[in-house]
């Protein structure tokens, strides 16, 4: 509720006129200070929570049910009440709620109404996730995930104590990585929208959320739920790192450790897909944690110089097969001759020798680090 008062208070203030915000059925959820033109109506809103049967069929026949937009209702002086513009707040096409203002004293501009439309959005998220939170209200729920991923134990128990998770079922984190380079507040609302959308989905899996200004966090009980259902949510692209399962929620925070890293890993190495399983990350679960300035000292010239990137492929092949030039030579499509002369090349260039074992894993790891800090981008990508 914090968050739906935070969302009514700040559009209010930009808008220099008091708001009303009700649910579908018009009963009070929240409202602004009501310093301007004041009836009846609201008054008794206000004070019962709920406006009478007669307002609300007066208001109902005005079409405020099936408005897609905003819309200027008339006054109705024997029921005590002031013309108003109406915004109804919808999501996924259901209505979950209206915005009031009280269209007199003086009337709304169509730029006031145009930005009250606007904002319609962010207060369907906020009330449909009120509507989903169990036991809490959505900005307990969200406050209780945040210290869950921060690794407070007492948010577990506030959690399941008050249902929102079982107590006995394993833990799964996802976590969503959007493309988009720069996060903004339409990138943040999309990924809140579709982590709600998917919350209804699998509402068998308890799961919760938590939308972060550059990541979008998901938990779930039980078996783990399938990263496609995450980005098939997504109302834009993703890449998604998955954590390992933990046997109780106050072990979670580690799950979510892993999922961020998996995230990241298959944002910067586009050759592992859409998305990654910390679990079958192999090398890159360890490189993660590695200054990406690490680097072999004879790749440097290598990496600096495009030309060179059919050697470095040449390579990171060569190496990724165990040094076998048969199947290097196979994959690579390359006679053993070019393939001979390449690496030849290589250890020209980068002042070493592949039959040194030390030098083999020293480059090995260089080039997954340089793929990992995007340096080297192999045409696989």
């Amino acid at each position: 509720m914090a968050d739906l008062q935070r969302i009514v208070d700040e559009l209010a203030a930009r808008l220099g006129r008091p708001l009303l915000l009700e649910d579908r059925m018009q009963r009070v959820v929240a409202y602004s200070e009501q310093n301007g033109a004041m009836d009846d109506v609201r008054r008794d809103s206000i004070l019962r929570r709920h406006t009478t049967p007669e307002v609300r069929q007066c208001l109902r026949e005005a079409g405020v049910h099936d408005a897609a937009g905003p819309l200027r209702t008339p006054g109705a002086p024997h029921l005590g009440l002031l013309p108003r513009v109406c915004v109804p707040v919808r999501h996924a096409d259901g209505l979950l709620g209206f915005m009031w203002f009280i269209d007199s004293e003086p009337a709304m501009t169509g730029d006031q109404i145009a930005e009250a439309g606007a904002a319609a959005p962010g207060l369907a998220l906020a009330l449909f996730h009120e509507s989903l939170a169990s036991g809490l209200a959505s900005h307990r729920e969200l406050e209780a995930v945040t210290g869950l991923l921060l690794g407070e134990r007492e948010a577990a128990t506030q959690l399941i104590e008050a249902g929102a998770f079982p107590q006995a079922r394993p833990v799964t984190v996802l976590v969503a990585r959007p493309s988009a380079a720069e996060p903004d507040e339409a990138l943040r609302l999309a990924l809140e929208r579709g982590l709600l959308t998917l919350r209804r989905r699998l509402s068998g899996h308890h799961p919760l959320h938590l939308v972060r200004y550059d990541h979008a966090v998901l938990l779930t009980a039980g078996p783990p739920v399938s990263a496609d259902e995450l980005h098939l949510a997504m109302p834009v692209p993703v890449t998604v790192g998955v954590g390992r399962s933990r046997p109780a929620l106050t072990a979670a925070a580690e799950s979510y450790r892993e999922a961020r890293h998996a995230a990241e890993v298959a944002a910067r190495v586009p050759g592992l897909g859409r998305t990654a399983e910390w679990a079958r990350l192999g090398v890159y679960r360890m490189l993660t944690h590695l200054p990406d300035q690490e680097l072999h000292p004879g790749l440097e010239g290598l990496l600096a110089d495009a030309q060179h990137l059919p050697l470095l492929e040449t390579l990171e092949t060569y190496l990724d097969l165990a040094g076998s030039a048969s199947a290097t030579s196979r994959a690579l499509r390359l006679h053993r001759t070019s393939l001979y002369y390449r690496l030849q090349r290589v250890e020209e260039l980068a002042r070493t020798d592949l039959k040194d074992g030390g030098e083999r894993l020293a480059l090995h790891l260089s080039l997954k680090l340089a793929r990992l800090s995007g340096r080297y981008l192999p045409r696989d990508s």
